[in-house]
């Protein structure tokens, strides 16, 4: 059985090219792109940091990816945002994120 991963891709150009990288290695590895959440082994969701609406739909979405999958990772601008207190914005709005990464880290989402 092959293993597939839903993907959620949100904010600028660059985070369209980091996605891309992602999926084309995921697909390296053999993974699949699933049509819908339901479908995937596993949901990545590539968010936005920079405004406040880009923060807000990036929340939104994991929160509707956990809802619907359950298993998620987040990757993206919002990952690299931290709170007041220095703790992790995303995992202090939604605890259940399996791993968060900032910008640009590829890597350390094929690794998660």
């Amino acid at each position: 059985m092959v293993a597939k991963v839903g993907f959620v891709s949100l904010g600028c150009p660059k985070a369209l090219v980091d996605s891309e990288l992602i999926l084309t290695q995921l697909s390296a590895e053999g993974y699949e792109t699933a049509k819908d959440y339901a479908g995937a082994d596993l949901v990545i969701v590539n968010t936005c940091g920079f405004i406040d609406s880009a923060v807000e739909e990036s929340l939104s979405a994991i929160g509707e990816a956990l809802t619907e999958n359950g298993k998620v990772i987040v990757t993206g601008c919002l990952g690299a945002k931290k709170n007041a207190d220095g703790s992790d914005l995303i995992t202090s709005i939604h605890p259940k994120v399996l791993a968060v990464t900032g910008p640009h880290a590829t890597a350390e989402v094929l690794q998660a």
